[in-house]
């Protein structure tokens, strides 16, 4: 569990059925069926059963799915756009859920917004007016508002744009408009419902970069909406899986590649690039034989020959890397009767065991010797080859 003072949002046994006949729905649920069968017998749509999740306070929280997975009911839970029909919804130590009509409306002008897919601009307004929209509402003075929707409108890279109609823009500028204006409100909660899908693939790379680069600088609480499993691992700091209403698996991206808690979620990630979430921790061998600096060429030689090895990893007595020691190497040394100290090659590569897996890749590529994992001190950790790197995609 997390610390709760880092945790901005729980959600506590959430629920969402539509239909007249829910109790029986709820207790066909609670006895084990699945939301298929209880629409067979009931007519009711369970779209979120139990939902159980901590949102981490300035984070980036994804919810992925397929269609009806219930990610979308989810998220509009949360502000209730959408009503629950059970469980907590707390928020700062507050139940969304007991909010009357003012508190809610207070809610969502201050403390969450809102990016639609559909972006949600008015045609009427340019892109300043759309953007200083929400503080015009909360009835903040033009000059105020307009000073702050400029810093945000620049910040989203529309700057010297202000006064251009939305009509005119296109898709991508259209969502930097959206995020924009959740921007200028200045809430604690960013609430994304699929923003991004429906612009073209280079326009929708482009603003997964800009909305990284603002989240660096502004440490926002996101709730990110997304079925594409590259933008999940790509945006998310943790990710949630969900299936027929039901949270299947939470976790950072790497836990989730690394150990998928049921073989949907296994099948579910098969389409990731893996090398973009994983580590080289997770790939890294054990080094089939080493020497050490202080050892003789014949004891480097009777080791390769051992171990069916061309090259050897040589270590000094505190474990720090040294270089590699090839069998050319190794015979022209005990033929000049030459150490390994003034045999073996230095010019290494070297990785840190936190590096993404897709880093090592160019790397990986143009190199002769296995790259070495090592941490800050040059202690080895473990070798990569080109064949683990092969073994990971």
């Amino acid at each position: 569990m997390r610390n709760s003072e880092t945790v901005i949002l729980k959600m506590k046994h959430v629920c969402k059925v539509y239909g007249r006949n829910r109790a029986e729905a709820e207790k066909m649920m609670r006895d084990g069926a699945d939301k298929a069968e209880v629409y067979r017998k009931t007519g009711c749509t369970v779209a979120l059963w139990d939902i159980n999740l901590e949102i981490p306070r300035g984070k980036i929280f994804v919810i992925i799915g397929l269609s009806g997975s219930g990610k979308s009911t989810a998220i509009r839970c949360i502000n209730r756009l959408t009503e629950p029909t059970g469980g907590q919804i707390i928020y700062n130590g507050r139940d969304v859920n007991e909010m009357n009509a003012q508190e809610l409306l207070m809610l969502r002008r201050h403390n969450m917004s809102m990016v639609f897919q559909s972006f949600g601009l008015m045609s009427h307004r340019n892109i300043l007016e759309n953007v200083a929209y929400g503080l015009e509402v909360k009835g903040v003075p033009k000059e105020e508002r307009e000073e702050q929707a400029l810093k945000y409108i620049a910040m989203v890279g529309l700057e010297g744009l202000e006064q251009q109609s939305c009509d005119q823009l296109s898709g991508g500028m259209k969502q930097r408009v959206g995020i924009a204006r959740a921007l200028t409100s200045e809430s604690e909660i960013l609430l994304m419902d699929e923003p991004f899908s429906a612009l073209d693939p280079l326009v929708r790379r482009d603003m997964q970069f800009e909305l990284l680069k603002i989240q660096h600088k502004l440490k926002k609480t996101i709730v990110f909406i997304t079925h594409d499993v590259d933008e999940a691992f790509k945006m998310g700091d943790t990710v949630c899986i969900m299936k027929g209403g039901k949270v299947i698996q939470v976790g950072t991206p790497e836990e989730l590649m690394v150990n998928p808690a049921t073989p949907y979620v296994s099948r579910f990630l098969d389409t990731a690039d893996k090398t973009k979430v994983m580590t080289v921790s997770n790939i890294m061998i054990t080094p089939s034989s080493m020497v050490r600096i202080s050892d003789s060429i014949d004891w480097a030689l009777r080791e390769m020959r051992k171990n069916n090895l061309s090259s050897v990893v040589v270590i000094d007595n505190d474990m720090r890397l040294c270089g590699f020691l090839n069998i050319h190497e190794a015979l022209q040394a005990r033929k000049d009767r030459k150490s390994i100290l003034g045999s073996l090659t230095t010019d290494v590569r070297t990785v840190s065991p936190d590096a993404l897996v897709s880093e090592v890749i160019p790397m990986a590529s143009t190199a002769n010797l296995p790259i070495a994992v090592v941490d800050e001190y040059n202690t080895l950790l473990g070798l990569v080859t080109k064949s683990t790197i092969l073994a990971s995609m």
